[in-house]
């Protein structure tokens, strides 16, 4: 029963464009937006790693830099949950395959296109009901 609804799914129109698009934008924003700001997290923590070590004997610049060593970890934490999210979604709603096409089209498996958009227009047909 399950697998008519699956199966019917990816016959309705624009599925497969809206899976490539979704599959697209989260390779070309979402998954270079979580890379660099994880990388400011990262600085962050550095930052506030040598503010703490160079500041040893006065109090309020140790505390400064933990206060920046701590959102630092903060921020890390945020982005490995929006990561997880991110790729736990994918895997679950079919898009790992196409992200995995997107960032090699020659792969085995794929058919060596990333994303296109359809050349003409989908058509739609309305059922008639009542006699004819």
């Amino acid at each position: 029963m399950f697998s008519n609804i699956a199966y019917a799914v990816e016959s309705v129109p624009g599925v497969t464009e809206a899976t490539s698009f979704v599959a697209k934008f989260n390779e070309v924003i979402l998954y270079p937006l979580i890379i660099l700001l994880t990388a400011v997290a990262v600085l962050v923590f550095m930052y506030g790693s040598f503010q703490y070590i160079a500041n040893s004997n006065d109090p309020t610049g140790r505390a400064d830099g933990q206060k920046h060593i701590m959102w630092g970890i903060i921020g890390l934490l945020v982005m490995l949950t929006a990561f997880a999210i991110l790729s736990v979604a994918a895997n679950t709603f079919g898009l790992k395959d196409t992200l995995d096409c997107a960032k090699d089209p020659t792969a085995s498996g794929c058919n060596n296109r990333v994303f296109e958009l359809p050349a003409t227009a989908p058509t739609y047909t309305t059922p008639v009901s009542g006699p004819q």
